[in-house]
């Protein structure tokens, strides 16, 4: 990504330097160490990052230099919580936790108006989820950070969907040395181990059918014809078609 020359909060950006990931973990180790110097330099080598991330936020009206100082201050928070002993990139953590911050400035200066109980459930929603996250070194489920506040799952979604905005799976976030983030790489896989094993087990008893079994389900449940219409694609009469279905159908159900 290349970035034209312009000054924010007194930066020029066409100076910022990107460091090397070698390069961020030997500074996050010293700056949590209590070393300021490799800490101010850990976050001047990451202020594009900021940068790149509060782009998507350009167009809201809000004074551009000010976002970028709140993007700082979630940059800031990465590098105090960063666990440096897990294999995780420090942008792969940091992205969330920047526009965290900024969205909460956001939210907490819209001018939509949301009611007062459903603001504070949002409030909480996002201090669990960025608890959770330092803790967890990676963004916690909707079920995850229901549980830390102890409201129902759908109050969370409720909330949280009134302080966001819509976007795109596959918007890019950040990109480094041709490395591009998207959103999608942030969107935890909610799918459990129960319902994986399910998928599966279906499978194989579908495959554990006779030839003619699997052509009849294909023809009714994919592509949606009727018995008689599947009767006349494969040549039976349509009292054989309901029989092999049903036969078919509970030979299904035997194997799950």
């Amino acid at each position: 990504m290349q970035y034209n020359k312009v000054q924010i909060s007194g930066i020029n950006t066409s100076d910022l330097v990107v460091l090397k990931e070698k390069e961020k973990m030997e500074l996050l180790k010293l700056a949590q160490a209590g070393d300021k110097i490799a800490k101010d330099k850990l976050i001047m080598g990451n202020l594009r990052l900021v940068l790149s991330v509060i782009q998507r936020f350009a167009n809201r009206g809000e004074n551009f230099d000010d976002i970028f100082q709140v993007g700082v201050i979630g940059l800031i928070k990465s590098v105090e919580n960063f666990n440096t002993s897990l294999d995780v990139r420090f942008s792969t953590y940091a992205v969330p936790m920047i526009m965290g911050e900024v969205r909460r400035y956001l939210r907490d200066n819209s001018v939509i108006k949301v009611s007062r109980s459903i603001k504070d459930v949002a409030y909480k929603a996002m201090q669990a989820k960025e608890r959770l996250t330092i803790k967890h070194q990676k963004e916690p489920t909707i079920d995850e950070i229901a549980k830390e506040i102890d409201v129902p799952r759908a109050q969370v979604v409720t909330a949280l969907e009134s302080i966001s905005d819509p976007i795109s799976l596959y918007e890019p976030v950040f990109s480094d040395s041709g490395d591009t983030l998207y959103v999608l790489d942030q969107v935890g896989d909610k799918n459990d181990d129960v319902s994986w094993l399910e998928e599966l087990s279906l499978k194989e008893a579908i495959a554990a059918l006779l030839p003619r079994e699997k052509k009849i389900l294909n023809l009714r449940f994919f592509q949606g014809k009727t018995q008689v219409e599947v009767a006349k694609a494969i040549g039976i009469s349509q009292a054989q078609v309901s029989r092999l279905e049903k036969c078919a159908l509970d030979r299904i159900k035997k194997n799950l």
